[in-house]
């Protein structure tokens, strides 16, 4: 039987969307929990970036220092019972905004909050307005991008000039953030499973009442 040669390299089929990152002090490490479950303690960076990726193994990372906290709180004193979180926020380039849209510049800031927030709490405090979807999938910082949340963007080549794959931060669990091997999906995915999971129970326990 003849094997047939390779065809043409096919575009490649992402998603647009803010993945969370978290600093380990010298670089940027793809985040284990999503931005309202990560707890992060007085000191440390954490950092959102939106871009079109398909997966967290290569996904864009913030463009800035990762181990910049001295930089982004030298302006703000500790305080008992509180602590200080620097948050990076960078929108992405042009190649990655939605049609219509122009990513803001990239900023930084650092939130002073309760001793237990959570990421989702440091990034509210300085970050507003923030939009979410009904998975609590993070669609939206500071307004952008003003639609749209984690769809898919097809047609885009791979190579080596092609945006890195990257995960949608969610709000709940998952990198939209979910476990680093997972796409955008990894939260998306995880919340439609959900959902998927209690409609056949539910079914299932509507047959049992009538039998």
């Amino acid at each position: 039987m003849a094997v047939l040669g390779a065809g043409p390299a096919q575009a490649a089929t992402g998603y647009r969307y803010w993945s969370f990152w978290e600093s380990d002090g010298g670089a940027w490490t793809y985040a284990t929990l999503g931005p309202a479950t990560a707890r992060p303690s007085d000191g440390d960076v954490i950092g959102f970036r939106f871009s079109v990726s398909e997966d967290s193994g290569g996904s864009a990372k913030p463009r800035h220092a990762a181990g910049s906290f001295g930089d982004i709180c030298a302006g703000t004193p500790a305080e008992e019972g509180a602590k200080r979180v620097a948050v990076v926020i960078d929108p992405g380039t042009a190649a990655d905004a939605p049609a219509g849209e122009r990513p803001p510049a990239r900023r930084t800031a650092c939130a002073r909050t309760a001793a237990d927030a959570t990421a989702a709490d440091a990034l509210a405090s300085v970050a507003k307005p923030l939009r979410y979807d009904s998975t609590a999938l993070l669609c939206a910082i500071s307004g952008y991008p003003k639609t749209g949340c984690g769809e898919q963007v097809s047609g885009r080549e791979d190579g080596p000039g092609s945006p890195a794959p990257s995960t949608a931060s969610s709000a709940a669990d998952g990198n939209g953030a979910d476990d680093a091997g997972g796409g955008p999906s990894a939260g998306l995915l995880v919340g439609l499973a959900a959902v998927l999971a209690l409609g056949v129970a539910g079914v299932w326990q509507a047959r049992r009442r009538r039998g």
